[in-house]
């Protein structure tokens, strides 16, 4: 046989039969045929989690990799366009030509918007990041899709904009290990694990941290820890750490010489927390608010970057540590000795120029970019607490520390991911302590009162209700369509209660559909109910349940039960359309929690590994 499907081959000496016209043949892509894993791979990773763990590390060391060749890029384009000696980070220079400043981010975004204007033609739809496709897809993503993803990343960042490239990071190496789960044939389970693997390994090279990498893959892509996750993941963000180190250095390194940690530092510790909390929310709601000022500007979409630009060159020209992410001037704030009306000028100038780039359509995420601008409000906790008070006072660079982490939890998300971080950038565990009680309250907070980190913030703005990547896309896929009984027998609405009776005897069923005169859905007659009447004179439409409460084929099974619940009905209805309304199927309200309560069953124990 063929190896293509719907494709056969002929014994020799046999006469084909005439042309008969033939559903067409999906062709495979190019790419399908290069990343699709032998047979015998397949099965081997398949049925033994030993050889899942091998193609975790492989995720691993092309994340490693991808990280690698976007850094250089993008230190090459800082290199190039603002005239840097080689080596030396943007954000780490005294001062920039004014010139260059004002006009390298604005023609480059004009650049970043012809090219999404272009690709928005060519490919219209909406790129899928690792948190939603793990929460409603299974894990699958589109790896073209992701590149795209990434050469915009690289491109806003290689122009000054003030965002990371953290967001192209974790896009590309969980685009490439979806693509390579597909290759492999995983299950849902396995699949949505190794996207983590390739997140967790991209975010581990970029700060030179498999801990933070490994949970981050945990809690923001995979959404829970489980002991047969773990092997997988931290192999993954190991080998990725290797890799960077073997091709050159981690973009982030912060070497600290840490004090010592006193009981009484908590109390401003935690209170920084709390401030950090605060400041995150108004970071995600000032992105929200610029997009709305752009989008009522009337300015053309591909124009806007151009406009952003230009407001952060301009900011540039104060600092130019608003530009880019800040990979290169993070140590030198924490430690430098800077007046306070300074930190508080550059705390606000990095907050405007964050929200600037990325409402103005710029690509790239809050990571670092919080984590630096947390760094300043720490800093500026610690010089302000010293003002108040002149024989209490925290060190500076403690204070710093506290404030990157907290911040970064309350925009970012994952409390430990931010917790191992400061205990791999420091290495001091009292103070990993303290970090991890700031973020608990930073995230409390931001729960509390807010209830998103950046990326769940912008899924509800689309409307989805996504809050983690937890799997909740199986919930979708079980609809209603799924679950329904077809071929449910019907009666007219004019037919008299005698009639009824008489086809439909006490026993034979619970509840008939009734139709109207022009055959669409009228209601349910409850078979007890009609035996019960008095009346001879009556007819079916006269004693109908539930004559507006029907469910729809496209509905899930949480819609489903929402409306059992808001009817008090048992069983209802399921019509083709709310317009039409032709009967379809008869959907109960115990075959939809019988099959909720399997799928959760299922769930549970893909989750704990069994």
């Amino acid at each position: 046989m063929s190896s293509i499907p719907g494709h056969e081959t002929r014994p020799h000496g046999v006469r084909s039969r005439p042309a008969v016209p033939r559903a067409p043949v999906r062709r495979h892509r190019f790419a399908d045929r290069v990343l699709h894993a032998p047979q015998v791979l397949r099965a081997l990773v398949r049925a033994d989690e030993v050889w899942l763990v091998a193609l975790a590390a492989w995720v691993g060391a092309c994340a490693g990799v991808m990280v690698f060749l976007m850094t250089a890029a993008a230190q090459l384009m800082h290199e190039v366009l603002f005239a840097l000696p080689a080596g030396v980070h943007l954000s780490a220079m005294p001062r920039v030509n004014a010139w260059r400043a004002l006009l390298v981010p604005s023609l480059g975004g004009l650049a970043l918007g012809v090219f999404g204007l272009v690709m928005g033609r060519l490919r219209p739809r909406r790129a899928v990041d690792a948190i939603e496709a793990n929460a409603l897809y299974g894990g699958r993503m589109s790896l073209n899709d992701s590149l795209i993803v990434m050469v915009q990343t690289i491109l806003s960042n290689g122009v000054g904009a003030s965002i990371g490239l953290e967001a192209g990071y974790a896009q590309i190496g969980a685009g490439l290990a979806s693509r390579f789960g597909r290759g492999f044939r995983l299950r849902r389970s396995d699949m949505r694990l190794l996207v983590g693997c390739g997140a967790a390994g991209a975010i581990a090279s970029a700060f030179d941290a498999p801990l933070t990498g490994a949970f981050y893959g945990f809690e923001l892509v995979i959404g829970t820890y489980t002991l047969g996750t773990f092997a997988p993941v931290a192999v993954a963000s190991l080998v990725a750490v290797s890799v960077l180190h073997t091709m050159g250095h981690a973009p982030f390194e912060l070497h600290l010489t840490m004090p010592p940690l006193r009981s009484e530092d908590y109390v401003p510790i935690l209170g920084t927390g709390l401030v950090c909390a605060l400041i995150g929310i108004a970071l995600m709601r000032g992105v929200t608010l610029t997009e709305d000022l752009f989008r009522r500007s009337g300015i053309p979409l591909w124009l806007r970057p151009v406009v952003g630009g230009l407001a952060v060159g301009a900011m540039a020209l104060v600092s130019p540590m608003v530009l880019s992410s800040g990979h290169g001037v993070i140590g030198e704030v924490i430690e430098a000795r800077y007046a306070l009306p300074w930190v508080g000028l550059l705390v606000v100038l990095k907050a405007c120029g964050s929200a600037i780039s990325i409402g103005s359509g710029f690509r790239g995420g809050l990571f670092f970019a919080s984590l630096f601008l947390g760094a300043l409000v720490g800093k500026f906790a610690g010089g302000a607490l010293a003002l108040v008070s002149v024989n209490y006072t925290v060190p500076v660079v403690i204070m710093s520390v506290v404030g990157m982490s907290a911040l970064a939890v309350a925009v970012v998300g994952g409390p430990l991911t931010m917790g191992f971080l400061a205990l791999e950038s420091t290495g001091s565990l009292p103070l990993t302590i303290a970090v991890l009680g700031a973020c608990v309250v930073s995230a409390v907070t931001v729960r509390r009162t807010f209830g998103y980190s950046f990326a769940t913030w912008r899924f509800h703005l689309r409307g989805e209700g996504i809050r983690s990547a937890v799997d909740i896309g199986w919930m979708r896929t079980l609809s209603v369509g799924r679950m329904m009984r077809h071929g449910t027998r019907t009666v007219p609405a004019e037919m008299p209660l005698a009639a009824f009776r008489a086809e439909f005897p006490l026993g034979s069923t619970q509840r008939v559909i009734a139709l109207d005169a022009e055959g669409r859905y009228a209601g349910i007659v409850l078979v007890a109910e009609s035996h019960a009447e008095a009346d001879e004179h009556r007819v079916v439409g006269d004693i109908l349940h539930h004559r507006d409460a029907v469910l729809l084929p496209d509905m899930s099974v949480k819609d489903a039960m929402a409306l059992f619940e808001g009817s008090e009905s048992d069983a209802l209805a399921v019509v083709d359309g709310p317009a039409t309304r032709q009967v379809v199927g008869l959907l109960t309200e115990y075959y939809a929690l019988r099959r909720y309560s399997e799928e959760l069953e299922r769930r549970r124990r893909e989750l704990a590994g069994e």
